[in-house]
Parts: structure tokens; C-alpha cells; sequence
């Protein structure tokens, strides 16, 4: 737990700040939260929400290490970061890096000489970590009331997966995510893995419902969905989606659809991801309600500053 000058607050409606720093593969996300504290309980609202396309998992995936010069654009990204938060005048932070910087042999030095430079504390989190903070997140009352759903988030580097039903819950990270399925980086046991995993929990064929999460299937969904979609996408959507995109070139994805450059070659491999695990389910919807591993930190220090209060 990271604290910096605490602000009291003195009027009810005044927001509580708080900021997650997320450090993926493909990016890393800057969110700076508002939590109001209301006689129904917290409200959380997004302040601000930064992206900045580093491409860790190339260097990762390839190389084994992080550059020089991404880890240069590293420490520029924390220092801004650092002077927003100042501004901001928050509460607490958290800064977790996930697949890229677990892989990268340097990675503990990065930490140590980013902290060193700009003061920003980084945790490179577990995969099991990874899921556990994504699965804490707030869904929809009428996704929770399901007997069984299971959680899936695809990253650059890994997809987490937690499997709930009313008796248990049940999280797992793979080393399968779209850099590295791009960068031909995925071992072909972490596939026969995942298979195993959803054989001992009974999913294959099961039909489960699966929540969707992460930047790829969010922007998905944003294309696709409907009124009164009831957040959700059907798999002959992603499928027709998927196809449309590889059907296409990576300009016409983003001059057509406006999607980011970054984003723009990530989402064909992402949809191959998510299409693999529904072949395996026989799973007819996604459920997309828009949240990640930032938000599940914006909770989890609210929760910590509940617990200090």
C-alpha cells in the first residue's frame, strides 16, 4: 500500500482521489478515480484515464529483457504520472505491473531504478494476483445472480481466468495473450494447459457464460453492441467481427473504425483468443461490462483506506 500527503475532505459530496497505474504488455493506463461516499453507499466515477502504448511485451517476448530505451520512456511515463497525481491531490496509488515486466529478467531492476528516479513504487504482480484484483471489480446484479460465470480478461502477455459458482472460486493466469500470439511467443503447453483446466472444472461443452474484459473486448463491444444488449455480445457477432477485420488491412481497420494504431493489429489475435475458449465452452454470449485491472485497484485502495480510516 503506497500512500502520499493525505487531503481531509470536508463537505460529504467532496470525492475521495485515487490513481491506478496498470503496466501491461501492450500499454500502460494511468486512471484517476473519484469515489463519493453517499448514504447508499460508495460511488465510483472515472476521473481520468491516460493510455500510453509502451509495447513492453516486445522487448519481453522477444528478448527476454527490457530496452534501454522502453525502459527511458518508462521513467517519463512515471514522471508525469507522479505530477498528476500531485495535482490531483490524492489520496493513495498503486502502480502493478503484470506479464512483460514477470518476464523480463530485468525486471526487479526497473522497479528498483524507476522508484529510485521518480519515487513511484511498482509491484510486478502474480498472474493468480492479476485475476483476483480483476475478479474483485463490481459487475452487474444481473451477471452476479448467475449460478456460474466465468471471468475471462485477455491481456498482451497472459489472460486470467476465474471460474465462480455458488460454492467456489476458482482463478488462473496463462501465458497466452496478443503480443505474444504476434510475436509467435506462446508455448504450445500453456494452450494444452488451458484445455486441462477447463476439463477439471467441467466448462468444456458446459455452455458457461463468460465475462469479457480487457481494452480489446471493450472496444468490441463498443462496435458491436446494440440497444438493450444487456451488455453482452453474441459469439456469432465476434465471429462475424473477427472475420470482417481480417478481411481488411491494418489501415482500413483504423481509418474505418477508428481504431488506435496500437489497437488496430492487437484485435485480430485477440478475437482468435476469445474464439478459441468459446469453441471449447460452446458459449453463445459475452458479457462486456467495461471493467479491468485498473478499477479493481481503484477498489482496492478504497477498501485500504476504509481499513486506515
Amino acid at each position: 500500500m503506497i500512500f502520499i500527503t493525505i487531503y481531509k475532505t470536508n463537505r460529504r459530496l467532496d470525492p475521495l482521489k485515487f490513481a491506478s497505474i496498470d503496466i501491461g504488455s501492450n500499454a500502460i493506463r494511468f486512471l484517476l478515480a473519484y469515489v463519493f461516499e453517499t448514504d447508499k453507499g460508495p460511488f465510483f466515477r472515472k476521473g481520468l484515464l491516460l493510455r500510453v502504448p509502451l509495447r513492453l511485451g516486445d522487448d519481453a517476448f522477444k528478448l527476454g529483457r527490457i530496452s534501454i530505451e522502453k525502459e527511458k520512456e518508462m521513467i517519463e511515463t512515471m514522471h508525469a504520472f507522479k505530477h498528476l497525481m500531485a495535482a490531483q491531490k490524492i489520496i493513495s496509488y498503486k502502480a502493478f505491473a503484470t506479464s512483460a515486466m514477470r518476464d523480463a529478467v530485468n525486471g526487479p531492476v526497473i522497479v528498483d531504478h524507476i522508484k529510485n528516479t521518480t519515487g513511484i513504487e511498482i509491484d510486478i504482480i502474480s498472474g493468480e494476483k492479476e485475476a483476483n484484483v480483476i475478479s474483485g471489480e463490481e459487475i452487474p446484479a444481473f451477471i452476479k445472480a448467475k449460478d456460474k460465470i466465468l471471468f475471462v480478461d485477455v491481456g498482451g502477455g497472459s489472460t486470467e481466468f476465474t471460474y465462480h459458482n455458488k460454492k467456489k472460486s476458482v482463478r488462473e493466469s496463462f501465458n497466452i495473450g496478443t503480443i505474444r500470439y504476434m510475436t509467435d511467443s506462446i508455448d504450445k503447453q500453456e494452450w494444452k494447459r488451458l484445455k486441462a483446466w477447463l476439463v477439471e472444472h467441467k466448462l468444456v461443452g458446459s455452455g458457461i457464460p463468460i465475462l469479457g474484459s480487457g481494452g480489446n473486448i471493450n472496444k468490441i463491444y463498443k462496435l458491436k453492441r446494440r440497444r438493450n444488449s444487456d451488455l453482452h455480445i453474441t459469439t456469432e457477432s465476434l465471429r462475424s467481427f473477427y472475420d470482417q477485420m481480417k478481411s481488411i488491412s491494418y489501415t482500413d481497420r483504423i481509418t474505418q473504425f477508428n481504431l488506435n494504431p496500437d489497437r488496430a493489429d492487437v484485435i485480430i489475435p485477440a478475437c482468435e483468443i476469445f474464439l478459441s475458449i468459446i469453441e471449447r465452452t460452446d458459449t453463445t454470449k459475452i458479457y462486456v461490462p467495461k471493467i479491468g485491472l485498473s478499477d479493481g485497484i481503484v477498489r482496492s485502495l478504497y477498501a485500504d483506506y476504509l481499513a486506515y480510516k
